[in-house]
């Protein structure tokens, strides 16, 4: 049975004109029937002032469709994406990201990159580097088995994309567009690619992904630039399309060559558009580094191995955990870690005070190597995380409290286990199980009870966007994402009055503390966890 086509609508720069947008994508879905999602490139937000945002940002509007959004192109947009790894910016509007992948439930694969290009050090919040390029085609470039990608976006269109092609109206495409674009679309093989910023419509011939005669025949791909939402011209800014997952099709079928495909446009195109590929990938710290800062008090260094390197003068060293394809802000061997928040380190887990926690005690237990999610972890990680849980909840038992953990394996590249913690005082287990079981009913999300000592894995493949909460009797309570998810879901159940009664800490962000009394707060857990701590020598 042939799999049914998502139907999708790109758009161009928006350019704060939401209303204008919105109210075409109501007519367009009463004409022809819903569509499954809008994807905005360009710039989302205009130089207009913001009571039109407001409306949306407040929940007075809302968005007809579930749509994704590119980051900022100039400085002064940037103050809209506080998240680097993206957010939830209104009802149905998601900000995706200043780059990485996003798989839908479908299998559909959109890889996006937010910005404009800069060769210079530092780069600004609103551009991308050939660092980033880099870390984006290695995610997905490693493996033998990648054939491409269903969607990219981009802001700036790539260089040299007119070339071979029909014309691009007035826009030069030798001189305008980005040359790190060009090379990661070279890579990625997008099948569909979308851009903006030029204010213009242009619709590229097809062009081929592979060498005639020379390699087995690839898909091709279709370069759509869209014009700015509302222009006078009334040049196309809107572009509806139907797509089916090239992981679920005939690879025949996928393979197919438009009668009218062209050449690749990137092929011959000099050294510019190939400059991206010269560009090595961050390299990483050694994971150890960090073992030796946390340790300072006990007048010793401890190994990974959790063993006195004293003992010996040539300890064994540990296999060597899963490295993240990119910067990555948990693997603990990248210095996007914030160290001063870790406090404690096992072997292959480590656990670090929550930013913007519910409470002062509210902790994540995170692999050391990289992985995605519980799922995937390798036996070992597993029965560290299983220890881990064990101890912080006889560690919290002992001060009153009983621990609520979760997982969120949606638009995240690294797994958080959070722990947080909730006085007997509160409330009881079964009132957090119906707190979580009442508030995902008023939101239409099917959180199904699943058996006390079921795994997790049975339940998910690798790869599956799910929530699961796990209560201090063991009891878990799982949800399987299809099509979206509300971000802050498990903060918003237990700061809500049932709960903990804070719902003003719903949203991280709004409860960051400075750096001096995160390392204050951080000083006083090690303190206080020390004498449960499986990791330190008998």
């Amino acid at each position: 049975m042939a799999e049914k086509p998502l139907r999708l609508l790109a758009c161009g720069d928006v350019e704060g004109k939401f209303d204008v947008l919105f109210n075409r994508v109501r007519a367009i879905q009463k004409k022809s029937g819903n569509f499954d999602l809008l994807l905005c490139v360009g710039n989302f937000f205009g130089s207009t002032p913001d009571a039109e945002w407001e409306e949306y940002k407040t929940g007075i509007k809302k968005a007809p469709i579930q749509t994704y959004v590119l980051g900022a192109n100039n400085q002064e947009t940037v103050k809209y994406f506080q998240d680097v790894d993206g957010c939830e910016l209104a009802e149905n509007i998601t900000y995706l990201g200043r780059k990485g992948i996003f798989t839908g439930s479908s299998g559909l694969q959109i890889v996006y990159l937010s910005g404009t290009e800069s060769l210079n050090e530092p780069v600004p919040g609103y551009s991308f580097s050939p660092k980033d390029v880099s870390s984006v085609r290695t995610m997905l470039c490693s493996t033998s088995q990648f054939k491409g990608v269903d969607i990219l976006l981009t802001s700036p269109w790539p260089k040299y994309v007119g070339n071979f092609g029909n014309s691009s109206g007035e826009v030069d495409t030798k001189k305008c567009g980005s040359a790190l674009v060009s090379s990661l679309a070279t890579d990625l093989k997008p099948r569909y690619h979308f851009a903006a910023l030029e204010k213009t419509y242009y619709e590229r011939l097809p062009y081929r992904n592979h060498v005639v005669l020379q390699e087995n025949a690839q898909h091709a791909t279709r370069f759509i630039a869209l014009a700015n939402v509302g222009n006078p011209e009334k040049k196309k800014y809107l572009y509806a399309f139907s797509i089916v997952p090239m992981k679920v099709m005939d690879a025949a079928e996928l393979v197919k060559q438009p009668p009218d495909v062209t050449e690749n446009p990137y092929r011959k195109s000099g050294k510019e558009a190939s400059m991206g590929k010269q560009i090595p990938a961050p390299e990483e710290e050694s994971a150890c580094q960090f073992f030796f800062d946390l340790n300072e008090k006990q007048g010793r260094k401890r190994s990974s191995t959790g063993r006195d390197s004293k003992s010996s003068p040539h300890p064994k060293q540990p296999r060597k955990p899963p490295q993240p394809p990119g910067p990555c802000w948990f693997c603990l061997a990248s210095p996007e870690v914030e160290k001063h928040l870790v406090v404690n380190i096992g072997t292959h887990c480590y656990l670090a005070l929550a930013k913007g926690g519910l409470s002062d005690d509210h902790v994540l237990v995170l692999p050391i190597g990289h992985y995605q999610s519980v799922v995937e972890l390798s036996a070992e990680v597993v029965e560290e995380v299983e220890k881990y849980k064990a101890t912080l909840r006889r560690f919290f038992r002992s001060r009153g409290k009983r621990c609520v953990l979760f997982e969120r394996n949606y638009k995240s590249h690294h797994l958080q286990l959070q722990v947080i913690p909730v006085p007997f005082s509160c409330c009881s287990t079964d009132d957090i199980k119906d707190a979580f079981i009442t508030q995902a009913e008023q939101q239409q999300i099917e959180l199904l009870e699943i058996p006390e000592h079921a795994d997790i894995k049975q339940i998910a493949q690798p790869g599956a966007a799910y929530f699961y909460v796990e209560l201090d009797t063991g009891e878990k309570l799982f949800h399987r994402i299809k099509k979206n998810f509300p971000l802050q879901f498990g903060r918003e159940v237990l700061a809500s009055e049932a709960i903990l009664n804070i719902p003003d800490k719903s949203d991280w962000r709004h409860c960051q503390v400075s750096k001096e009394e995160e390392e204050m707060l951080a000083r006083r857990f090690r303190k206080d966890f020390e004498p449960f701590d499986f990791t330190l020598d008998d």
